[in-house]
């Protein structure tokens, strides 16, 4: 049945590869430098955007890091209408209330402020607000807004998601206990900003989850089978800049070399995955987060070397075309020394930031259910190198089981 389906999986593979080439994502316009928040304004004023809704978490709010935006663009007579309450995973609940705050106070764009929660859901009221006549979960999976969105603008306060360059928000259903994602060209935010001193004090743990997520999304986006010279290119810069500074970042946080390179890694990875998908891993790890709400971030790194792991010979070549990127593995010869020697150094940076290789909450009477809706989301859409079985799948779970 697999090898009937799969046929069918690889002629809308290449028909996305076809669509990406002649019909590419947009880029958003990307502020960054000492003056990236003044080139925001100014543009803001440029387009007479003087109401926007922004949107950020409590721990934000909490920490008062969104004080010198608001007071930036109420200096500016931008008036910016706080939405504070964006709970991890990005729950349906919240779209709506951010929404309904949108249309009461007039609202004529949206600035996030803050991780890939906080982003999608800005995201995800600007396809509300222009699709009022759709739920989100109407608007579920590929191209079901095509409207235009009020001008949405990224602030990323994370060096992961990449969620300030994708056309695609992520979203949790407390009903069903799922994540899904909405994509259409669309979501593509109308500028990235990048200010590496929102990032400085980030807790060391949330540093290496993040930046781990963003590894995951180049290096899914690099091995998948639609991607172009530009999603390659995108890859290997943002592979090489998260080797250089992670660590480093982890280490130092008030580096801002360090982490003004992960901000733009994770921007690079976001470019080349919006355009060239991600795979397994993320299918499986949304489907943890959703019954576990296990921290994406997390999930991906420890799934992340298991299942390259799984693909053997099939991404050999592209793992070590990355290793001789990153510089890994220099010492060795063939391709599979090589790929594996890039898998294994995913492996050592996770220990060095104290990743577990194993989550806790998985228990082995779940793995059927989420093994399958792992490959429900994979399949068509992901175009993955090699193609995953159910047992295949159930076997990559069980590999993440505690072991005593």
């Amino acid at each position: 049945m697999l090898n009937i389906s799969t046929f069918f999986y690889r002629l809308y593979h290449y028909g996305l590869k076809l669509l990406i080439r002649f019909l590419p994502p947009p880029s958003p316009i990307l502020f960054r430098g000492d003056n990236a928040l003044e080139d925001l304004i100014a543009h803001l004023q440029s387009n007479k955007l003087n109401r926007l809704l922004l949107v950020t978490d409590k721990q934000i709010y909490t920490l008062g890091l969104h004080r010198e935006l608001s007071d930036q663009l109420a200096k500016h007579s931008i008036a910016p209408e706080l939405y504070s309450d964006v709970e991890p995973n990005n729950p349906i609940d919240n779209i709506e209330q951010a929404l309904n705050h949108y249309q009461q106070t007039q609202c004529i764009g949206i600035i996030c402020l803050g991780g890939g929660s906080v982003m999608d859901c800005g995201k995800l009221v600007g396809a509300r607000a222009a699709r009022p006549d759709k739920t989100t979960l109407q608007l579920r999976g590929l191209f079901k807004i095509r409207r235009k969105l009020p001008p949405i603008y990224a602030i990323p306060t994370t060096a992961g998601t990449g969620s300030e360059t994708t056309v695609a928000a992520v979203v949790f259903d407390p009903v069903a206990k799922q994540k899904f994602a909405v994509t259409d060209l669309c979501l593509c935010p109308k500028a990235a900003v990048l200010i590496p001193k929102l990032t400085y004090d980030l807790p060391p743990q949330i540093t290496a989850n993040s930046g781990m997520d963003a590894l995951t999304h180049a290096i899914e986006a690099y091995i998948g089978i639609i991607g172009t010279n530009f999603t390659y290119q995108k890859s290997m810069d943002a592979c090489g800049l998260i080797f250089a500074n992670l660590l480093a970042a982890y280490q130092h946080g008030r580096n801002h070399q360090y982490r003004e390179n992960m901000l733009l890694a994770s921007f690079y990875a976001g470019e080349a995955f919006t355009r060239a998908s991600v795979g397994y891993i993320h299918a499986i790890a949304h489907s943890l987060g959703g019954r576990y709400g296990t921290a994406h971030g997390l999930a991906n790194a420890i799934i992340l070397p298991k299942v390259l792991r799984w693909y053997g010979p099939s991404v050999q070549g592209k793992l070590a075309t990355l290793a001789n990127h990153c510089q890994i593995g220099v010492d060795k010869t063939s391709l599979a020394a090589k790929a594996l020697a890039f898998i294994e150094a995913i492996e050592a940076l996770n220990q060095q930031m104290g990743i577990p290789t194993d989550i806790v909450d998985l228990r082995p009477q779940d793995i059927p259910a989420l093994a399958k809706q792992a490959l429900k989301e994979a399949h068509p859409d992901y175009p993955v190198p090699k193609f995953m079985d159910l047992p295949s799948c159930e076997q990559v779970l069980k590999d993440l089981l505690v072991t005593q």
